[in-house]
């Protein structure tokens, strides 16, 4: 593996853990509320667990013949072999195109945290970016053997 970085979403994992905490004290102390609206609060405050646990992290790795992306447990994999890669180019994003899987004026993108990226043209004229806070390491590991 020439280059393999996993980047941490502190702000996404602790937003997602606070509303998980906030729907098992609704769930817990609401009285008076039906035991089917409990379980639909304790079934919300799940889906919020599962989603920090897939969209906690973003993984990138580039080795000699692929560059591979994909969020926390290998959700939302892409591959794309290095040699369709035309160009790459180190960004910032702006802060209005948010986290997780965005479709933007320069393509989708793929983020965590942060506003640095890396984009990537194809050979096919398609243009995608990553997030990464290495976006400088990124570029020169996928550079180095394209």
């Amino acid at each position: 593996m020439q280059y393999s970085h996993t980047q941490q979403g502190y702000v996404t994992k602790i937003s997602l853990l606070a509303a998980v905490i906030l729907c098992v004290v609704i769930a817990s102390t609401a009285g008076g509320m039906p035991v089917l609206a409990k379980s639909a609060v304790y079934g919300i405050g799940l889906m919020f667990l599962v989603l920090a646990w897939i969209f906690g992290s973003l993984t990138v790795e580039v080795d000699g013949e692929e560059l591979r992306h994909y969020f926390g447990p290998g959700f939302w994999r892409k591959t794309y072999l290095v040699h369709e890669i035309e160009d790459v180019t180190v960004v910032k994003n702006l802060w209005i195109y948010g986290w997780g899987i965005r479709l933007t004026p320069h393509g989708w993108l793929y983020n965590v945290s942060g506003l640095g990226a890396v984009q990537v043209h194809l050979q096919s004229s398609r243009k995608f970016r990553i997030g990464t806070d290495e976006p400088d390491a990124l570029k020169k590991a996928i550079d180095s053997i394209r």
